[in-house]
């Protein structure tokens, strides 16, 4: 497995130096860029892919839980906090591991560890084919076959995704990040933080909800409306 990119969000540079040593001792992690500032972090992140942010969470200008919020294709999160407050709205966020200060090496590198098995199982849950329609997925121990007009949505829950067609539903353990690379973009539209939807499965707009042709109704993000109108040709 190749290295994993990661940086580091803290506004206190002593914070900062310790993770960034942390990192420097571990041989499968590579750091890209170290922050002070949450703001220059926010930009870095909008231009730039990778695969593990170690962030504090009180911070001046934007807080390390609204900084992941923002995002539209998270990658994976370590808080590393001396604030305990904010435990259970960085879990419920789908943060991987939450370390409250000062942090242990060894307990690091077991957060660390997490993050590295959750991708290497992300990498390894979907198998893209040559063909472009259809997927492969791990789910309850079975490598199970989907076209993608079949695909009605795809939900992130927690560690896991439910992939949902007009007659079954699927849990296989995948980042909404992975699964969004994979689909064809033409087809499919991540319209918010926690789904993407097929636009052939779109029944009807009301205002910034959309109803699928099995009922379901999905929530648009503010930021999405204008480019998901344009890909269904609405004026």
């Amino acid at each position: 497995m190749k290295k994993l990119t990661c940086i580091i969000i803290d506004d206190e540079p002593l914070g900062k130096e310790v993770v960034e040593t942390f990192v420097k001792e571990i041989p499968f992690l590579n750091l890209s860029a170290s922050f002070e500032d949450p703001v220059e972090a926010l930009a870095y992140l909008q231009d730039n892919s990778v695969d593990i942010v170690f962030s504090d969470i009180q911070m001046p200008k934007i807080n390390g839980m609204e900084l992941l919020r923002s995002l539209l294709h998270p990658p994976l999160v370590i808080f590393i906090t001396a604030h305990r407050d904010f435990a259970l709205d960085g879990f419920e966020a789908g943060v991987t591991d939450y370390l409250i200060k000062p942090v242990r090496f060894d307990r690091f590198l077991k957060a660390v560890s997490r993050a590295k098995d959750r991708i290497s199982v992300s990498q390894a849950s979907v198998e893209e084919q040559p063909a472009t329609d259809r997927i492969f997925v791990k789910s309850e121990g079975k490598i199970i076959k989907l076209l993608l007009s079949e695909i009605l949505y795809v939900e992130a829950q927690g560690d896991y995704l439910k992939i949902v067609t007009a007659s079954a539903s699927f849990s296989t353990q995948l980042t909404l990040k992975s699964m969004d690379e994979i689909l064809n973009k033409t087809i499919f539209f991540r319209v918010q933080r926690s789904f993407i939807l097929n636009l052939e499965a779109v029944r009807s707009v009301n205002g910034n909800t959309v109803e699928l042709i099995n009922g379901k109704s999905i929530a648009v993000a503010l930021n999405k409306k204008e480019e998901l109108f344009e890909l269904l040709g609405i004026k």
